[in-house]
């Protein structure tokens, strides 16, 4: 097809003499109106699938994170360590770098981006690069950027050299009008952050992608992900990480939601098993493309009578933070998971209990909590 190949030589000077080093670029197959399977076919590059090879060639992008990080050592140990590439724009920690294999890779460069999918024959694609609520908020137009163009760019290149694609969502996705408890998959999504509005959006895309064009993409949303891995970071759930710390070192927590605010809650290691399950998953067996998941649902006040029985004397007070609370107050009580447990086997293996003894054996070294076991 010479007039697709004269068309793609055209489009990569565009970019070219565009600057690709400025972020934003335009993708070559979406801005000509052509098929990404029609051009995947005739790029002259070849696509490894899943069946061609022993293992899936896996890329992360923002994997730096504290799920990138956890997820890219279960994929090593799974496919083996050179077929798990990591990338972040940020430099890794020493022991991140020589771990494995890590590029730099910016999503917003979609021409660097595309050589490091045919380069390293990459057939599974994560894609944890975002901005978060609270950055987001202080950089709507970044945001935007990162969160939209980014997501943008990797849809393409995945459609185009025909990868299977993950894209995380999030709690963040729902709104004040969502239904609340349970909150089914299915529902008015009207969230009021830019977190929130490109999640929404990147789940959209993702099945507009799946069905147009055959892109095997798949999105879990992400309930708060509780880790003693990371330090708490002003969140709106990371109350349930901070109150750890907290009767360690202090044994006093002033929690910033209100004693009976109910959210949906996980134990990190349930989120990468889940996140596994749904790759994993034959595509037959999957009626939508994005599930809720869900492990437990806990209020302030009831966690922190779990961690009380490990330090009797932890004193918990509330002061309210109207942001926050606002926040939580519009987002799921409980999450309907029902879907993923019928359609993939979803199971989680951490309740509150559970999650409490596991967080404690990590951090409690501290002599009060010797004394209470």
């Amino acid at each position: 097809m010479p007039i697709l190949r004269s068309l793609g030589r055209a489009a990569s000077q565009l970019l070219q003499s565009s600057g690709c080093g400025c972020g934003v670029s335009l993708v070559p197959a979406r801005a000509i109106g052509v098929s990404p399977r029609q051009v995947a076919s005739d790029a002259g590059f070849h696509s490894v699938t899943f069946s061609e090879s022993d293992h899936p060639r896996v890329l992360i992008t923002g994997g730096l994170g504290q799920l990138g990080v956890g997820l890219t050592k279960l994929l090593r140990k799974r496919f083996g360590k050179n077929n798990v590439i990591l990338s972040d724009i940020r430099k890794p920690a020493d022991n991140v770098f020589y771990s494995g294999p890590f590029i730099f890779a910016d999503i917003l460069d979609y021409k660097n981006l595309r050589e490091i999918v045919v380069n390293n024959r990459i057939t599974w694609l994560f894609h944890y690069s975002a901005l978060l609520s609270a950055v987001g908020e202080a950089n709507v137009p970044l945001a935007r950027a990162v969160n939209i163009t980014g997501l943008h760019n990797v849809l393409a290149i995945a459609a185009e050299h025909n990868l299977r694609l993950f894209v995380p969502s999030t709690i963040g996705a729902f709104g004040p009008t969502s239904p609340r408890d349970p909150t089914p998959d299915l529902c008015i999504q009207r969230p009021r952050t830019i977190y929130g509005v490109s999640k929404v959006h990147a789940e959209l895309m993702g099945e507009y992608y799946h069905y147009r064009y055959g892109l095997d993409f798949r999105c879990l949303r992400y309930p708060g992900i509780i880790s003693a891995d990371s330090q708490p970071g002003g969140g709106t759930t990371d109350y349930a990480v901070q109150i750890f710390h907290d009767a360690i070192k202090t044994g006093k927590f002033k929690c910033y939601l209100r004693p009976d605010t109910r959210l949906p809650m996980m134990y990190i290691d349930d989120c990468l098993k889940a996140t596994l399950d749904i790759m994993d998953a034959p595509a037959e067996a999957l009626t939508m493309r994005t599930y809720n998941i869900s492990a437990m649902s806990f209020t302030p006040e009831e966690l922190a009578q779990e961690v009380q029985k490990y330090v009797p004397e932890l004193q918990v007070t509330y002061s309210v933070d109207q942001v926050r609370q606002a926040i939580a107050d519009s987002w799921p009580m409980n999450f309907d998971d029902s879907n993923a447990r019928r359609d993939w086997g979803w199971k989680h293996d951490y309740d509150l209990p559970e999650l409490v003894t596991t967080m404690f054996s990590y951090l409690g070294s501290d002599s009060r909590i010797a004394q209470a076991n």
